[in-house]
């Protein structure tokens, strides 16, 4: 990948509407890594990825923005919400479980690509142990004509740790995350159909065919080199000016907790030690009521860049129907085709819905564009239920006929939409 700025910021653009800002800081981020690898290695080591603090309410883009860039790049990618840790020594999410899961998804990555590449092969490998035990030629098996035909095969199935009631769910999570491939596998016999039968043991050549070591080794350099981190809620976690009270374990004690792993610091995952001196960062919060000033100082300096995402309103709504490449009308078109239902929306059909979606938010708590999937399946919920109907046109009547009622009454609008 060797995008400019400009590149990446219009592929963003298919996906995400406006948020210009945004997008600019996640492309120079990016640009600075594939600058980075073109450096002396001695001045490479030096130069520290600049981290991101997104500012705005829910439903803006921060998230989607970061998983884009993600797999733009085809970068390991994990989001995690600051909420959901407390600090050291509390019964609870521990901050170094972000570096394990990250190395986690970096060897996902990885292992899919890497099992992509011998696909042709494990696919043979399995059609020829399912004919031996149907008894028939792998060409025969082709056909499809025993596709429904049970059969016994042997599956893979990774041992569990045999301590329950001896840790918490997420220690006990994590000890097994640790041990996981060097646990001993277990054989199990499956009753299954043919198809099913072919894509299990598909996947289990296809592991088998990958060099593990190999694997490990590619997905220790990406996590440390190319990992995105989207760290979520970090606004909940920052204490106003004034606040009293004792430790608090889910606030300033989880940012000290954070400190060392976005300052760059050695994490021992299952796959071997993480450093996370290269791994980008990117926190976002909506800080209504704390400011990113009341972050410990420490961490605010972590996050050089602050890029503030504007709210959405009707007219940007009617763009987000519109233009991005898996716009949610779309995806219901699409979905809806698939039983013979022909979905068509007039321009003045899409401002309304754009419409309704806004004054919800308006008039409920502001969910940003997640309103207008709500909304969206309410006006459709009646096609959505009927199949093969052909042309259905959805005008602007149509559109205020199904929310009409919903709106005019607070107490339904809150379950509803």
């Amino acid at each position: 990948m060797n995008l400019t700025p400009a590149e990446i910021v219009r592929e963003l653009d298919k996906h995400i509407v406006g948020q210009a800002a945004a997008k600019r800081a996640v492309a120079v981020a990016l640009r600075n890594r594939i600058r980075r690898k073109k450096l002396p290695p001695e001045l490479a080591r030096e130069v520290m990825p600049k981290n991101i603090l997104m500012i705005g309410p829910t439903g803006v883009g921060k998230t989607e923005i970061a998983r884009r860039l993600a797999r733009l790049a085809g970068a390991p990618f994990l989001k995690v919400e600051a909420t959901k840790f407390t600090e050291v020594g509390y019964v609870g999410r521990d901050v170094d479980s972000i570096v394990r899961d990250l190395a986690e998804a970096a060897y996902q990555l990885v292992m899919q690509e890497m099992k992509s590449k011998v696909e042709g092969r494990a696919q043979s490998l399995a059609e020829e142990e399912v004919a031996s035990i149907l008894r028939v030629s792998p060409l025969e098996l082709r056909t499809g004509r025993y596709n429904d035909q049970l059969i016994e095969i042997e599956v893979a199935e990774e041992a569990r740790l045999p301590m329950v009631g001896m840790f918490g769910g997420e220690q006990m999570q994590g000890l097994q995350d640790m041990l996981k491939g060097l646990l001993p596998q277990r054989k199990v016999r499956r009753k299954v159909r043919v198809k099913e039968a072919l894509e299990i043991l598909k996947n289990q050549e296809a592991e088998r065919l990958v060099d593990k070591e190999e694997a490990t080794q590619e997905a220790l350099r990406r996590a440390q080199e190319e990992g995105i981190v989207f760290i979520d809620e970090v606004d909940k976690i920052a204490r106003g000016k004034g606040a009293v009270g004792g430790p608090d374990v889910s606030g300033e004690g989880v940012q000290r907790d954070l400190l060392p792993i976005v300052e760059g610091t050695v994490v021992s995952t299952r796959l071997g030690p993480v450093s996370t001196d290269h791994v980008l960062f990117i926190a976002a919060g909506a800080f209504h009521v704390s400011k990113p000033s009341d972050l410990i100082p420490e961490l605010q300096g972590r996050f050089p860049i602050r890029v503030e995402l504007e709210p959405l309103g009707p007219a940007e709504f009617e763009r987000i129907l519109r233009e991005p490449e898996n716009s949610l009308i779309k995806q219901y078109q699409a979905l809806l085709a698939a039983d013979e239902t022909e979905l068509h929306f007039t321009p003045e059909a899409i401002q309304a819905v754009a419409r309704f979606a806004h004054q919800a938010n308006q008039e409920l708590e502001d969910i940003g564009a997640r309103r207008l999937a709500t909304v969206l399946e309410r006006v459709l919920e009646e096609v959505s239920f009927q199949t093969s109907l052909g042309r259905v046109e959805i005008t602007k009547e149509y559109v205020e006929a199904r929310l009409k009622d919903v709106l005019a009454s607070h107490d339904l609008s809150r379950y509803i939409l």
